[in-house]
Protein backbone atom coordinates (compact mmCIF):
# COMPACT_ATOMS: atom_id res chain seq x y z
CA UNK A 1 0.00 0.00 0.00
CA UNK A 2 1.38 3.09 -1.32
CA UNK A 3 1.23 6.91 0.42
CA UNK A 4 -0.43 9.24 -2.07
CA UNK A 5 -0.15 12.98 -2.00
CA UNK A 6 -2.29 15.12 -4.48
CA UNK A 7 -0.46 18.37 -4.35
CA UNK A 8 -3.01 21.27 -5.07
CA UNK A 9 -6.14 19.40 -4.44
CA UNK A 10 -8.70 21.90 -4.64
CA UNK A 11 -8.58 22.86 -8.65
CA UNK A 12 -10.85 20.62 -10.97
CA UNK A 13 -7.76 17.87 -11.73
CA UNK A 14 -7.14 17.91 -8.17
CA UNK A 15 -10.78 16.99 -7.02
CA UNK A 16 -10.80 14.53 -9.86
CA UNK A 17 -7.92 12.70 -8.88
CA UNK A 18 -9.85 12.35 -5.24
CA UNK A 19 -13.07 11.19 -6.35
CA UNK A 20 -11.44 8.44 -8.33
CA UNK A 21 -8.57 7.68 -5.91
CA UNK A 22 -11.62 6.95 -3.40
CA UNK A 23 -12.26 3.71 -4.95
CA UNK A 24 -8.93 2.41 -5.61
CA UNK A 25 -7.62 -0.42 -3.92
CA UNK A 26 -4.21 -0.30 -3.62
CA UNK A 27 -3.28 3.52 -2.36
CA UNK A 28 -4.05 5.50 0.67
CA UNK A 29 -3.99 9.19 0.09
CA UNK A 30 -2.47 10.48 2.95
CA UNK A 31 -1.61 14.14 2.01
CA UNK A 32 -4.00 16.98 0.09
CA UNK A 33 -3.24 20.68 -0.22
CA UNK A 34 -4.44 23.70 -1.15
CA UNK A 35 -3.62 27.36 -0.02
CA UNK A 36 -7.34 28.03 -0.23
CA UNK A 37 -8.61 25.65 2.28
CA UNK A 38 -6.33 25.19 4.38
CA UNK A 39 -7.26 23.94 7.77
CA UNK A 40 -10.62 22.63 6.29
CA UNK A 41 -11.86 19.26 6.14
CA UNK A 42 -12.67 17.85 2.63
CA UNK A 43 -15.92 16.80 3.12
CA UNK A 44 -16.61 20.25 4.39
CA UNK A 45 -15.41 21.99 1.54
CA UNK A 46 -16.30 19.44 -1.32
CA UNK A 47 -19.41 17.72 0.22
CA UNK A 48 -20.12 15.09 -2.48
CA UNK A 49 -17.49 13.53 -1.15
CA UNK A 50 -19.02 13.22 2.33
CA UNK A 51 -18.78 9.26 2.78
CA UNK A 52 -15.74 9.21 0.90
CA UNK A 53 -12.74 7.13 2.63
CA UNK A 54 -10.83 10.32 2.67
CA UNK A 55 -13.84 12.50 4.02
CA UNK A 56 -11.73 13.45 6.76
CA UNK A 57 -8.44 14.46 5.18
CA UNK A 58 -7.64 17.81 6.45
CA UNK A 59 -6.15 20.80 3.44
CA UNK A 60 -3.14 21.83 4.62
CA UNK A 61 -0.64 24.69 2.77
CA UNK A 62 2.59 23.23 3.10
CA UNK A 63 3.60 19.98 1.08
CA UNK A 64 5.46 17.51 3.61
CA UNK A 65 8.56 15.66 0.51
CA UNK A 66 8.88 13.02 3.03
CA UNK A 67 4.97 12.21 4.34
CA UNK A 68 3.97 10.54 1.21
CA UNK A 69 5.25 7.69 -1.82
CA UNK A 70 4.01 8.99 -5.05
CA UNK A 71 2.80 12.89 -5.70
CA UNK A 72 0.71 14.09 -7.95
CA UNK A 73 1.26 17.85 -8.68
CA UNK A 74 -2.11 19.91 -9.96
CA UNK A 75 -0.33 23.64 -9.95
CA UNK A 76 1.06 25.98 -12.56
CA UNK A 77 3.97 25.06 -14.84
CA UNK A 78 6.40 26.96 -12.96
CA UNK A 79 5.54 25.48 -9.39
CA UNK A 80 5.81 21.78 -10.42
CA UNK A 81 9.00 22.48 -12.16
CA UNK A 82 10.86 23.58 -8.95
CA UNK A 83 8.52 21.09 -6.61
CA UNK A 84 9.84 18.31 -8.90
CA UNK A 85 13.18 18.94 -8.35
CA UNK A 86 12.58 18.90 -4.44
CA UNK A 87 11.02 15.53 -4.73
CA UNK A 88 13.00 13.98 -7.01
CA UNK A 89 15.87 14.92 -4.52
CA UNK A 90 14.47 12.92 -1.94
CA UNK A 91 13.86 9.77 -4.14
CA UNK A 92 10.00 9.98 -4.62
CA UNK A 93 7.64 9.53 -7.45
CA UNK A 94 6.21 12.34 -9.31
CA UNK A 95 3.32 12.65 -11.87
CA UNK A 96 3.43 16.54 -12.56
CA UNK A 97 -0.12 17.32 -14.35
CA UNK A 98 1.15 20.87 -15.50
CA UNK A 99 3.43 21.51 -19.11
CA UNK A 100 6.84 21.90 -16.73
CA UNK A 101 8.67 18.78 -18.05
CA UNK A 102 6.23 17.40 -21.27
CA UNK A 103 8.59 18.96 -23.67
CA UNK A 104 12.47 18.35 -24.30
CA UNK A 105 13.76 21.59 -25.88
CA UNK A 106 14.40 24.20 -23.34
CA UNK A 107 13.67 26.80 -25.75
CA UNK A 108 10.06 26.02 -25.80
CA UNK A 109 9.54 26.76 -22.24
CA UNK A 110 10.38 30.35 -22.22
CA UNK A 111 8.60 31.07 -25.89
CA UNK A 112 5.44 29.34 -25.16
CA UNK A 113 5.36 29.52 -20.82
CA UNK A 114 7.33 32.10 -20.35
CA UNK A 115 9.86 30.59 -17.91
CA UNK A 116 13.37 29.08 -18.49
CA UNK A 117 14.26 25.57 -17.75
CA UNK A 118 16.82 24.84 -15.75
CA UNK A 119 16.69 21.35 -15.03
CA UNK A 120 18.39 19.53 -17.86
CA UNK A 121 18.66 16.40 -16.02
CA UNK A 122 15.37 16.18 -14.96
CA UNK A 123 13.91 17.16 -18.39
CA UNK A 124 15.81 14.27 -20.08
CA UNK A 125 14.75 11.94 -17.67
CA UNK A 126 10.83 12.82 -17.48
CA UNK A 127 8.66 10.29 -19.32
CA UNK A 128 5.69 11.54 -21.49
CA UNK A 129 2.39 10.17 -19.37
CA UNK A 130 0.93 8.50 -22.70
CA UNK A 131 0.40 5.10 -22.18
CA UNK A 132 -0.41 3.63 -25.23
CA UNK A 133 2.84 5.15 -26.61
CA UNK A 134 5.27 4.94 -23.81
CA UNK A 135 3.93 1.86 -21.14
CA UNK A 136 7.62 0.39 -21.77
CA UNK A 137 9.08 3.65 -20.80
CA UNK A 138 6.77 4.41 -17.91
CA UNK A 139 7.09 1.41 -16.25
CA UNK A 140 10.56 2.64 -15.22
CA UNK A 141 9.70 6.25 -14.53
CA UNK A 142 10.15 8.38 -11.70
CA UNK A 143 8.84 11.40 -13.08
CA UNK A 144 5.84 11.28 -15.36
CA UNK A 145 5.06 14.08 -17.49
CA UNK A 146 1.38 13.76 -18.07
CA UNK A 147 0.27 14.98 -21.28
CA UNK A 148 -2.04 17.82 -21.83
CA UNK A 149 -5.85 16.92 -22.70
CA UNK A 150 -5.57 18.65 -26.17
CA UNK A 151 -2.60 16.62 -26.84
CA UNK A 152 -3.85 13.25 -25.88
CA UNK A 153 -6.94 13.09 -27.86
CA UNK A 154 -4.93 14.44 -30.95
CA UNK A 155 -1.83 12.18 -30.87
CA UNK A 156 -4.07 9.06 -29.87
CA UNK A 157 -5.61 9.73 -33.28
CA UNK A 158 -2.63 9.98 -35.06
CA UNK A 159 -0.70 7.48 -33.47
CA UNK A 160 -0.85 4.46 -35.47
CA UNK A 161 -0.78 6.15 -39.00
CA UNK A 162 1.69 9.33 -37.90
CA UNK A 163 4.68 7.55 -39.98
CA UNK A 164 2.16 7.63 -43.33
CA UNK A 165 0.49 11.26 -43.36
CA UNK A 166 2.08 13.18 -46.43
CA UNK A 167 0.87 16.86 -45.52
CA UNK A 168 0.48 19.58 -42.69
CA UNK A 169 -2.07 18.39 -40.28
CA UNK A 170 -5.39 20.12 -39.35
CA UNK A 171 -7.11 19.92 -36.17
CA UNK A 172 -9.46 21.68 -34.65
CA UNK A 173 -10.54 20.80 -30.96
CA UNK A 174 -13.31 21.44 -28.67
CA UNK A 175 -13.07 21.85 -25.40
CA UNK A 176 -15.23 22.07 -22.17
CA UNK A 177 -15.07 25.08 -20.04
CA UNK A 178 -13.24 23.26 -17.03
CA UNK A 179 -10.05 22.78 -18.99
CA UNK A 180 -9.15 26.57 -18.05
CA UNK A 181 -9.09 25.74 -14.63
CA UNK A 182 -11.00 26.91 -11.62
CA UNK A 183 -10.38 30.18 -10.78
CA UNK A 184 -12.46 33.57 -11.76
CA UNK A 185 -12.00 34.34 -15.56
CA UNK A 186 -14.49 36.80 -17.15
CA UNK A 187 -14.61 34.52 -20.53
CA UNK A 188 -15.93 31.94 -18.05
CA UNK A 189 -18.99 33.36 -16.65
CA UNK A 190 -22.33 32.32 -16.97
CA UNK A 191 -23.29 34.61 -18.54
CA UNK A 192 -20.59 34.84 -21.04
CA UNK A 193 -19.81 30.97 -21.65
CA UNK A 194 -23.88 29.89 -21.88
CA UNK A 195 -25.27 29.59 -25.23
CA UNK A 196 -21.66 30.67 -26.64
CA UNK A 197 -18.84 29.23 -28.38
CA UNK A 198 -15.28 30.77 -29.72
CA UNK A 199 -11.75 29.50 -30.63
CA UNK A 200 -9.32 31.04 -29.20
CA UNK A 201 -5.28 31.16 -28.89
CA UNK A 202 -5.50 31.05 -33.16
CA UNK A 203 -2.33 32.02 -33.48
CA UNK A 204 -0.11 30.27 -31.05
CA UNK A 205 -1.51 27.99 -28.72
CA UNK A 206 0.75 26.58 -25.98
CA UNK A 207 -0.20 23.20 -26.92
CA UNK A 208 1.37 23.00 -30.35
CA UNK A 209 4.97 22.49 -29.65
CA UNK A 210 3.70 19.59 -27.64
CA UNK A 211 1.88 18.32 -30.16
CA UNK A 212 4.61 18.25 -32.70
CA UNK A 213 6.72 17.48 -30.63
CA UNK A 214 5.79 13.81 -29.91
CA UNK A 215 4.55 13.41 -33.34
CA UNK A 216 7.64 14.46 -34.81
CA UNK A 217 9.57 11.94 -32.44
CA UNK A 218 7.05 9.27 -32.95
CA UNK A 219 7.01 9.63 -37.06
CA UNK A 220 11.09 10.22 -37.47
CA UNK A 221 10.31 12.99 -39.62
CA UNK A 222 9.68 17.09 -38.79
CA UNK A 223 5.61 17.02 -38.25
CA UNK A 224 3.54 20.63 -38.75
CA UNK A 225 0.11 20.98 -37.78
CA UNK A 226 -2.25 23.78 -37.81
CA UNK A 227 -4.27 23.18 -34.27
CA UNK A 228 -7.17 25.59 -33.31
CA UNK A 229 -8.96 25.22 -30.19
CA UNK A 230 -12.53 26.52 -29.46
CA UNK A 231 -14.29 26.54 -25.84
CA UNK A 232 -17.93 25.03 -25.79
CA UNK A 233 -20.44 25.44 -23.37
CA UNK A 234 -20.13 22.24 -21.45
CA UNK A 235 -18.46 21.79 -18.00
CA UNK A 236 -15.69 18.70 -19.34
CA UNK A 237 -15.49 16.71 -22.37
CA UNK A 238 -13.05 17.23 -25.37
CA UNK A 239 -13.54 16.38 -29.37
CA UNK A 240 -10.88 16.96 -32.06
CA UNK A 241 -11.57 16.35 -35.92
CA UNK A 242 -8.45 15.94 -37.56
CA UNK A 243 -8.07 16.50 -41.31
CA UNK A 244 -5.64 14.46 -43.09
CA UNK A 245 -4.27 13.64 -46.45
CA UNK A 246 -2.75 10.11 -46.63
CA UNK A 247 -2.18 7.41 -49.34
CA UNK A 248 -4.40 4.85 -47.31
CA UNK A 249 -8.20 3.73 -47.90
CA UNK A 250 -10.35 4.49 -45.04
CA UNK A 251 -10.74 0.58 -44.44
CA UNK A 252 -7.07 0.24 -44.36
CA UNK A 253 -6.80 3.11 -41.94
CA UNK A 254 -9.69 1.74 -39.56
CA UNK A 255 -7.76 -2.04 -39.73
CA UNK A 256 -4.40 -0.12 -39.04
CA UNK A 257 -6.10 1.24 -35.55
CA UNK A 258 -7.70 -1.71 -34.65
CA UNK A 259 -4.16 -3.66 -34.90
CA UNK A 260 -2.21 -0.99 -32.90
CA UNK A 261 -5.30 -0.28 -30.47
CA UNK A 262 -6.21 -3.99 -30.21
CA UNK A 263 -5.15 -4.81 -26.41
CA UNK A 264 -5.49 -1.20 -25.13
CA UNK A 265 -8.11 -1.05 -22.87
CA UNK A 266 -9.07 2.83 -23.09
CA UNK A 267 -9.21 2.96 -26.92
CA UNK A 268 -12.83 1.91 -28.77
CA UNK A 269 -12.94 2.37 -31.95
CA UNK A 270 -16.10 3.33 -33.42
CA UNK A 271 -18.50 3.05 -36.28
CA UNK A 272 -19.94 6.81 -35.94
CA UNK A 273 -18.79 9.90 -34.92
CA UNK A 274 -17.97 10.19 -31.09
CA UNK A 275 -19.87 12.46 -28.53
CA UNK A 276 -18.40 13.56 -25.46
CA UNK A 277 -21.14 12.80 -23.05
CA UNK A 278 -20.42 8.79 -24.19
CA UNK A 279 -16.20 9.68 -22.30
CA UNK A 280 -17.70 11.98 -19.48
CA UNK A 281 -16.55 10.81 -16.42
CA UNK A 282 -13.95 8.39 -17.78
CA UNK A 283 -10.84 7.31 -18.89
CA UNK A 284 -11.95 6.08 -22.32
CA UNK A 285 -10.67 7.87 -26.01
CA UNK A 286 -13.21 7.13 -28.75
CA UNK A 287 -11.97 7.02 -31.98
CA UNK A 288 -13.91 7.40 -35.34
CA UNK A 289 -12.14 7.28 -38.62
CA UNK A 290 -14.00 8.56 -42.46
CA UNK A 291 -12.92 9.24 -45.68
CA UNK A 292 -14.22 12.46 -48.10
CA UNK A 293 -14.54 11.21 -51.72
CA UNK A 294 -14.06 14.66 -53.27
CA UNK A 295 -10.79 16.40 -51.20
CA UNK A 296 -9.16 12.66 -50.88
CA UNK A 297 -9.28 13.45 -46.93
CA UNK A 298 -9.24 11.54 -44.57
CA UNK A 299 -10.78 12.72 -41.10
CA UNK A 300 -10.36 11.09 -37.96
CA UNK A 301 -12.49 12.54 -35.14
CA UNK A 302 -11.40 11.67 -31.00
CA UNK A 303 -13.41 12.03 -28.02
CA UNK A 304 -12.36 12.41 -24.74
CA UNK A 305 -12.94 13.82 -20.61
CA UNK A 306 -10.22 16.59 -20.72
CA UNK A 307 -10.42 16.22 -16.90
CA UNK A 308 -10.22 12.24 -17.46
CA UNK A 309 -8.01 10.85 -20.18
CA UNK A 310 -7.14 14.46 -20.66
CA UNK A 311 -5.23 14.50 -17.05
CA UNK A 312 -6.76 12.90 -14.00
CA UNK A 313 -7.84 9.42 -14.67
CA UNK A 314 -4.49 9.09 -17.28
CA UNK A 315 -2.43 10.29 -14.09
CA UNK A 316 -3.89 7.38 -12.05
CA UNK A 317 -3.15 5.10 -15.48
CA UNK A 318 0.15 5.54 -15.43
CA UNK A 319 0.75 5.19 -11.47
CA UNK A 320 -1.05 1.68 -11.68
CA UNK A 321 1.55 1.42 -14.40
CA UNK A 322 4.79 2.02 -12.39
CA UNK A 323 3.33 0.19 -9.29
CA UNK A 324 2.87 -2.75 -11.88
CA UNK A 325 -0.75 -3.27 -10.74
CA UNK A 326 -3.94 -3.77 -12.54
CA UNK A 327 -3.49 -0.66 -15.11
CA UNK A 328 -7.58 -0.48 -15.12
CA UNK A 329 -7.21 0.04 -11.19
CA UNK A 330 -9.88 2.35 -10.47
CA UNK A 331 -10.61 3.30 -13.79
CA UNK A 332 -13.19 0.64 -15.52
CA UNK A 333 -16.38 2.88 -15.01
CA UNK A 334 -18.56 4.34 -17.40
CA UNK A 335 -20.05 7.94 -18.29
CA UNK A 336 -23.67 8.98 -17.36
CA UNK A 337 -25.98 9.25 -19.92
CA UNK A 338 -27.74 11.42 -20.97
Amino acid sequence: MKNVAVIGASGYTGIELLRILSNHRYVNVNQITSRQYKGKALKDVFPFLYKSKYQDLIFTEDIDLEKSDIYFLCLPHDASLHITKSLKDKGKIVIDLSAAYRIKDKSVYLDYYNFEHPYDDLLNEAVYGLPEIYREDIKKATIIANPGCYPTSIILALYPVVDKIEDIIIINSLSGISGAGRHLKEDFLYPEAFSNAYAYSVEKHRHTPEIEFILSDLSKKNINIRFIPHIIPVSRGMLSTINIKINLSKDEIIQIFKEKYKNEPFIRISDKPPRIKEVAGTNFCDIYITEDKKTGLITIISAIDNLGKGASSQAIQNMNIILNIDETEGLINYSIWP
